[in-house]
């Protein structure tokens, strides 16, 4: 399949539903409005929302539910990102090619649209349709874990700065990695089966599959970092050896780094391969976050 028109096709239909889910920068206090609007549609791959859907898909979903939960684990997303680039964490000016929220609204203003875009987020998970409450409820729990302190986003993000600057091991890079990152595209695999009121056994091959594309995304990530300019990433290039950040690269070097991406992708394709044709997007997708690599 075409994987960029899939992932182009899944970005306009969530930005058209994340256009219905915030409001608009005229409503009052419109400065914070202003401030989620213009990082939500910033740009970005929506590879987040692509996996939520295309899981839920392969669990034969029903697309509306799948559509609603894969836009609000996108405003999850970009509060992280809104907070990441803040100067008392990654300091970073650009974000997708353009200037990073505190950058265009102030920091104060910054930190405000992102724990609002978080709020957004539940509200909107509240209210996901044509699943039963108890579902609902799994889901909701599902992304505040993958979010939170204890194997989450944030957990992740405390143990990433505390490592700046010190020789850690590999095991404490692959919790940084599967932490920091991981969890939430876990958590997207894992919900949008849930949310298609998939069997156990179904629930536990994404939830698989998720991990392991979640970990190959990062490593990934780490490669380009070292790889590529600042104009092709859309943010600051080579920032993670100037911090002295614990990534792959500096581990254990490009090549190695490259290797342990085939591998967690060929992992990722293994967990699927009984799932039939339905799940044809998912490798895609984990083939597309290998080829960024190259």
């Amino acid at each position: 399949m075409d994987i960029h028109a899939y992932l182009s096709g899944i970005r306009r239909e969530v930005d058209s539903y994340l256009d219905i889910l915030l409001l608009p920068d005229t409503q009052e206090p419109a400065t914070v409005h202003a401030a989620m609007r213009y990082s939500v549609f910033a740009g970005g791959k929506r590879i987040r929302p692509a996996l939520a859907m295309a899981a839920g898909e392969s669990a034969g979903g029903e697309s509306k539910t799948l559509l609603h939960l894969a836009a609000s684990i996108e405003l999850i997303h970009t509060y992280s990102l809104i907070h990441d680039d803040l100067p008392a964490l990654d300091n970073d000016d650009m974000r997708r090619g353009h200037p990073t929220c505190h950058k265009m609204f102030g920091e104060a203003m910054a930190i405000l649209a992102g724990d609002a875009l978080m709020t957004r987020s539940y509200q909107a998970l509240c209210d996901l349709p044509n699943v039963p409450d108890s579902t609902r409820l799994a889901i909701i729990r599902e992304i505040a874990y993958a979010t939170g302190t204890k194997d989450g986003m944030i957990g992740g993000q405390v143990v990433d700065l505390q490592s700046e600057g010190k020789k850690i091991g590999p095991e404490t890079l692959e919790y940084i990695h599967r932490s920091k990152t991981g969890a939430l595209l876990t958590a997207c695999t894992r919900c949008g089966a849930l949310a298609s009121g998939a069997a156990t056994e179904v629930v536990e091959t994404l939830t698989r599959f998720g991990r392991t594309i979640g970990l190959a995304f990062q490593v990934v990530d780490d490669i380009l970092d070292v790889t590529t300019s600042s104009e092709q990433l859309g943010k600051t290039a080579g920032k993670d050896q100037k911090v002295h950040k614990a990534t792959y690269p500096a581990l254990y070097g490009l090549e190695a780094s490259r290797a342990k991406a085939r591998d967690l992708v060929a992992s990722a394709l293994a967990e699927i391969e009984s799932m039939g044709d339905r799940a044809e997007p998912l490798r895609a997708i984990a083939r597309y976050v290998l080829s960024r690599t190259t």
